[in-house]
């Protein structure tokens, strides 16, 4: 650059020159003048034009470089060196404009950097799924909960690419679509159960952004999982109809034998008989309630737990003992069979001893006369896994129908029965396991229940050993 910045001055000098060198050289062919002075004339001209061409060229190339230091200053989006001299000319006023518009530039881009570095964070906390279209429906950027929800790889680039590549469920692809396709000003919602990648309910929120004009310049979509809420709200919706069912059954018979015995009954047998009946399912709606009551304490950890350590065979033998006259009752040989030796577990003594009536309660029940209900305890890691933790497990097994596998994973929720009638025959709320799974939560232990039709069922309770103190 600088060399030819000074040919071009040189050249300028030259052309600037060149008429007097003529009226020189033609005054000297005339006689006028003579040649001694016309060459002096000439090099002094020349000298001067040379000195004048060096310090314009040197003036000229710090300018460039100011402005080349300018310009590499912000491209590294850096502020620009303010090293300009202070000379009068109306280039240098210009230099300290530019670099006072510099100076703003760079604030600019230092401002949008940090926006864009909070936008970036804001995204990335986010547990919705966000992801920003542009005007034709082309995706802008997405964060990593939208990736994680429609399961894209991590680091892949969807910028630019339509939105059916990163999902392609129909329902959720024609809102997608329809929302494209809206000049609509406002937010648009709705709820979505898609099926792909995986199923989920989805509530979606898509805003229009516009920069000028009528016309949306992008969209924002944001993606709530409801999946979770929505099994909560089936939850509790089928909670109320099979407690308004439990309830009712019991009610439904106090009052009509109530009402029966109320307009007289002249047989003190069928007297004693109605009432026999009013007294068990009045026994039957207190125990419901008490479950209930009981159910509600653990799953709101209302029921704080009193550790202790507890030897297992202790446990079971007071169980046992609880449980023999109802076993005789049904024809139920009752047998125990426990490790010697075994730790100490640490529990709530009342809640494991509930536990065990429970499951022992259940066994008896649904085993048939001349059926055998077994317990033991033995030494157990967890999940059997040889680096698992030490504990001790409470092992409860029949020779009843046993249970159909599909209906072993429900077993525990609530007022869910395998066989309806029987266990309201016999006296069953449908609580008893629910209010097991929870204790045994509870106490950081495991609950397994094994079963196949015809040969019985097992239900396996594992507790964790109470750890020896730190010396």
């Amino acid at each position: 650059m600088g060399r030819s910045l000074i040919l071009r001055l040189a050249g300028g000098v030259l052309m600037s020159l060149l008429p007097a060198a003529i009226t020189l050289i033609v005054l000297c062919a005339a006689g006028a003048v003579s040649p001694l002075w016309v060459v002096l004339a000439i090099a002094l001209g020349l000298g001067a034009g040379g000195l004048f061409v060096h310090s314009q060229a040197g003036m000229w190339t710090r300018r460039g470089e100011r402005l080349d230091a300018m310009a590499e200053a912000l491209g590294r989006r850096q502020p620009p060196s303010h090293l300009v001299p202070d000379e009068p000319d109306v280039i240098t006023r210009a230099e300290r404009r530019l670099l006072e518009a510099a100076d703003a530039v760079a604030a600019e881009i230092e401002a949008l950097e940090e926006q864009r570095s909070e936008f970036d964070a804001i995204l990335r906390s986010m547990t919705e799924a966000v992801v920003v279209t542009g005007a034709r429906g082309e995706v802008v950027l997405l964060n990593g909960a939208a990736r994680r929800m429609f399961e894209l790889a991590p680091e892949a680039s969807y910028r630019g690419r339509d939105f059916v590549e990163l999902c392609r469920d129909p329902r959720l692809q024609e809102f997608v679509g329809r929302v494209t396709g809206s000049q609509a000003t406002e937010v648009m919602t709705a709820e979505l159960l898609i099926q792909y990648p995986a199923p989920r309910h989805l509530e979606v929120n898509a805003a229009p952004v516009r920069h000028t004009g009528a016309t949306p310049a992008a969209r924002v979509f944001v993606f709530h999982d409801i999946s979770r809420l929505k099994s909560y709200e089936t939850a509790r919706s089928d909670f109320i109809a099979n407690l308004s069912h439990e309830l009712r059954t019991p009610l439904s018979a106090l009052y009509g034998y109530a009402e029966t015995l109320m307009k007289g009954v002249e047989d003190p047998d069928t007297e004693r008989r109605f009432l026999g009946i009013i007294e068990r399912q009045s026994r039957r709606l207190a125990r419901l309630i008490d479950d209930l009551i009981s159910l509600s304490d653990l799953e709101r950890g209302l029921t704080p737990l009193k550790l202790e350590p507890l030897a297992p065979n202790r446990v079971l033998e007071e169980a046992v003992e609880l449980m023999r006259e109802p076993a005789n009752r049904g024809g139920v040989a009752l047998e125990a069979n426990c490790a010697s030796a075994l730790p100490a577990v640490p529990g709530d003594r009342d809640r494991i001893h509930q536990v065990m009536l429970n499951l022992l309660d259940n066994a008896i029940k649904y085993t048939p006369r001349g059926g055998t209900v077994t317990v033991a305890a033995r030494a157990a890691r967890s999940n059997g896994a040889v680096n698992g933790k030490e504990g001790v497990e409470l092992i409860v097994a029949d020779t009843g129908e046993g249970i159909p596998a599909a209906d072993i994973p429900r077993l525990t929720e609530r007022f869910y029965r395998v066989d309806r009638a029987r266990s309201r025959e016999l006296g069953g709320t449908g609580l008893g396991l629910a209010i097991v799974k929870h204790i045994v939560q509870l106490h950081h232990g495991t609950l397994k229940i094994e079963s196949r039709l015809r040969e019985g069922t097992t239900v396996t309770v594992w507790l964790p050993q109470a750890q020896p103190p730190a010396n």
